[in-house]
């Protein structure tokens, strides 16, 4: 208990699923939280949740692909807390089709939220934290970024390209003791895959509790040590060879 106190922490797409769930971890390790998603209502749901623990609860309403509104996240958050400890990129799209079938809106919206967002939201942490000579960003990246499932080439572009994010951004935070890794999970039982009717959603799930560990794990790191990268999923989901 009490591994991240204090830590001023920034997580994206928190007013549900693995945001929520990282977000109830965080504040039982004494994190001090900013929440951030586009549904207000959700994050005051999660606030009300959360206080309780004994810590303090930022709620920004932000579209994470607005430019605009990323800065207006981060200005808030120094203006509450005065610095940025920790930043989770965890908001996230999903959607795709035959390859042939795809349209040129549906790539753009998912590059949008799962590759341009987290590029806006490293952007404005890493001027932060270099002044701050330290930090940890956390991208929340998927097990597609290594095995693809048939007809998601949109969201599996994304996550090899948060990947590539990842290590840039660590490589480039390093001399400044900004540390960066990605998370990348296996099924998990969000409100969205638990509406599903998809035969993927049949499979072996995590909830976003048993995931959280795992971040609060890499974030709880020496700040001379990264985990750079971490694949989590339930043993019995298909994975390896799954094609």
């Amino acid at each position: 208990m009490n591994q991240l106190t204090g830590k001023v922490t920034i997580i994206t797409g928190a007013g549900t699923g693995i945001g929520k769930g990282i977000a109830r971890a965080f504040a039982r390790e004494g994190a001090q939280l900013v929440l951030a998603s586009r549904q207000r209502e959700r994050l005051e749901e999660t606030r009300a949740e959360l206080e309780p623990e004994g810590v303090k609860v930022l709620v920004v309403p932000t579209d994470v692909t607005d430019e605009g509104q990323v800065h207006r996240l981060f200005e808030a958050t120094l203006n509450a807390f005065g610095r940025v400890d920790i930043l989770i990129n965890n908001a996230g799209r999903f959607d795709g089709g035959p390859l042939e079938e795809l349209s040129l809106e549906t790539w753009q919206k998912v590059l949008a939220v799962n590759l341009t967002a987290p590029f806006l939201c490293s952007r404005e942490a890493m001027r932060i934290m270099k002044r701050q000579e330290g930090g940890r960003i956390i991208n929340i990246g998927s097990i597609s970024a290594q095995m693809p499932r048939m007809h998601s080439a949109p969201y599996t572009t994304t996550k090899h390209g948060l990947t590539g994010l990842t290590k840039a951004t660590a490589l480039e935070g390093r001399e400044f003791g900004v540390v960066v890794s990605c998370l990348h999970p296996g099924n998990v039982a969000t409100e969205r895959r638990q509406a599903s009717k998809a035969k993927q959603d049949q499979e072996p799930m995590m909830t976003p509790d048993e995931l959280a560990a795992a971040a609060v794990t890499m974030a709880a790191m020496p700040p001379h040590i990264n985990m750079l990268e971490a694949i989590v999923l339930p043993v019995m989901q298909p994975y390896l060879g799954r094609g």
